[in-house]
């Protein structure tokens, strides 16, 4: 069997492998493992949504982390980094591109990307936006994280708060 397990980042509150044997740790899964083999490993049940617990616990729910890019046309066009956000949407869409293009499927990039860029409170959480169910989200955006596999992450978003990436969490 695998030394890989999974564990909880503290600092990120995001999921993360871990080798018992070589102390190497990764956002990502390890390579040569199926998602098979993935949910078998110590901690899958826990931390990646599955298992007898989670199912009590987060039935019909799902967990999520975003990047958003506000514009002039969003609901509020204002956040933490600016009092007035004068952007168009496809500025806003080319930003987010740019990040997409950072990002590459890494979950560490899309943390950090999102505490640094993320016009949501949430940035403060590195994009974390905990647990939530059906209807606790405007509908393009529910759709996507729902629709999502754990640790993927979606294409660009648009929702009356701007244009936004998600990323499935648990």
């Amino acid at each position: 069997m695998s030394d890989w397990e999974v564990r909880m980042s503290n600092s990120k509150k995001l999921p993360y492998f871990f080798n018992t044997s070589t102390k190497e740790s990764s956002w990502d899964p390890p390579s040569g493992l199926t998602p098979e083999q993935i949910s078998q490993l110590p901690g899958a049940k826990e931390y990646l949504g599955g298992g007898r617990a989670a199912a009590q616990d987060r039935s019909g729910q799902v967990r999520a982390s975003h990047l958003l890019v506000k514009h002039r046309d969003s609901r509020r066009p204002s956040s933490w980094k600016e009092a007035n956000i004068t952007r168009t949407k496809e500025e806003a869409i080319d930003i987010l591109k740019g990040y997409q293009t950072q990002i590459g499927g890494s979950a560490e990039k899309f943390g950090e990307l999102a505490a640094a860029h993320s016009d949501c409170s949430s940035h403060s959480n590195a994009g974390d936006l905990g647990w939530f169910g059906h209807g606790q989200m405007q509908k393009p955006f529910e759709d996507a994280a729902f629709g999502l596999e754990v640790g993927q992450i979606s294409d660009i978003i648009s929702t009356d708060s701007g244009v936004h990436l998600v990323m499935r969490t648990g």
